[in-house]
């Protein structure tokens, strides 16, 4: 399997987690989501009162050196990540 497929994959099974994650792990398997599939941020940042769109504007910013395979593969890590710990407290 690639690793295309395998972020593919992991994009899926992030979904079938029984606890959501915390919203800092939102908001770093956004970051890595958007540089794997766009690529470095093309937008310029939210106003400072929407808050939601600019931390994650943020998180994908935080994450803009890593080019799209280091991207998908740190996303994958942090999905068994999740599953892992998902799984531990059931």
């Amino acid at each position: 399997m690639g690793l295309q497929e395998e972020f593919e994959e992991h994009a899926a099974k992030v979904k079938t987690l029984k606890k959501a994650p915390s919203d800092e792990n939102l908001l770093i398997l956004y970051g890595l989501y958007k540089q794997s599939t766009v690529g470095p941020v093309n937008t310029s940042r939210p106003g400072i009162f929407n808050l939601r769109d600019r931390a994650k504007w943020d998180a994908w910013k935080a994450v803009e050196a890593k080019s799209k395979d280091e991207a998908m593969s740190d996303y994958i890590t942090k999905v068994k990540q999740l599953l892992e710990e998902d799984a531990a407290s059931a």
